[in-house]
């Protein structure tokens, strides 16, 4: 495959370099985690090569979140974007095809475009609250469509579905012979009941999680597959050897040591999120510049600029005179009218003082 560089990356602020943005909301995760907050003792860790499907301990706790899989459905992978790769890699080759919903998570779609896919897109419409059109769906899949790439709570969107739609996405799948992928990275901060893991609900799904987005902990890079399919899931571990052999022993320690204190880690962080949300709902009551549909999850939302407003303008005043950086549209495949908030990674300052800016730069940016 021939490799290209995503804005998403590019434009990143690890590659801005985080002291050159006084308020960062471009974050799709909570606050980054210092690990000597975690209070995990490593001494005793033998840094040998690992099993090769991840540490059995922390396959484990995974798998009792889904209900009916076991530890053998697990494998672990560098972060989800590791298993995204995995997958794609996997199971598509140049010409087969599949539908993704966009706009996404840019390795959802970049991948399949590398390989040579064919992808049809099925688009979200801001209008429509970012809601999955099933009518839609079932037009774009068909006979030989190999997946269906779904994410929820939808990143960059923040918007969520219900179980019926997910029922009916799963009956598709089945009803076609396709794989129904759902990227579940934001599954743990769902507003109310989450959804069931896909994995649980058919031999078809696959489940894709990590701890980078929930728990704040995207440096240890460890996520997951999940699928029922013991062919599939020992194609997967194919491709992890291939790639990277085995997992950190270090990361997956720490993970393990993690997941095994979920509720204990999470309350707190959840929390968090709960208030930042209230700051930006309030925020946004006010603003007449900027209109957005509410996120049923996660730690983003993807507001969109009035058309009175002059997208380079607000843009160039947003970063220079603001010092506040967000993800542009294009980073999704989308007008740079709209761009991603994230709320779950700064301070409570710096969320307030990065709204006002934002504030600040629509209002100088009008005609």
């Amino acid at each position: 495959m021939k490799y290209r560089r995503m804005p998403i990356e590019i434009e990143s602020p690890e590659e801005r370099g985080y002291g050159n943005l006084r308020c960062n909301l471009t974050e799709s995760s909570v606050r980054d985690v210092r690990f000597g907050d975690l209070g995990i003792d490593l001494d005793e860790l033998v840094l040998a090569y690992g099993d090769h499907r991840g540490d059995p301990l922390l396959r484990d706790v995974i798998a009792a979140q889904y209900p009916g899989c076991s530890a053998d459905d697990v494998v672990v992978t560098p972060g989800a974007a590791g298993a995204l790769f995995f997958l794609a890699s996997s199971l598509l080759e140049p010409g087969d095809h599949l539908v993704v919903a966009r706009t996404n998570y840019a390795t959802n779609l970049e991948t399949p475009r590398l390989i040579g896919a064919d992808i049809s897109s099925l688009d979200l419409h801001f209008d429509e609250a970012f809601a999955l059109d099933l009518e839609r769906l079932a037009a774009l899949v068909r006979s030989d469509t190999k997946l269906i790439s779904i994410t929820y709570p939808h990143n960059p969107t923040g918007a969520m579905t219900d179980r019926a739609t997910l029922d009916a996405v799963v009956t598709l799948a089945e009803s076609t012979g396709a794989w129904l992928l759902v990227d579940e990275t934001y599954r743990d901060m769902t507003i109310g009941e989450p959804l069931p893991p896909v994995a649980s609900l058919t031999a078809r799904g696959i489940s894709v999680c990590s701890l980078s987005k929930s728990f704040g902990l995207p440096g240890i890079r460890t996520g997951w597959a999940v699928t029922r399919d013991a062919e599939l899931a020992a194609t997967l571990l194919a491709a992890k050897e291939q790639i990277v052999i085995t997992g950190s022993g270090l990361d997956e320690a720490v993970a393990a040591n993690v997941l095994g204190r979920r509720d204990e880690l999470l309350g707190p962080i959840l929390a968090g999120i709960a208030d930042h949300r209230r700051i930006v709902t309030d925020w946004m009551a006010d603003q007449r510049l900027i209109e957005w549909v509410p996120p049923g999850g996660g730690v983003v939302c993807f507001p969109r600029l009035d058309l009175s407003v002059d997208v380079d303008r607000f843009y160039d005043h947003l970063n220079g005179v603001g010092g506040t950086f967000v993800g542009e549209g294009h980073w999704f495949e989308e007008d740079r009218r709209y761009f991603r908030l994230g709320f779950g990674w700064p301070t409570t300052d710096e969320l307030r003082s990065g709204l006002a800016a934002i504030t600040a730069a629509t209002e100088a940016s009008v005609g």
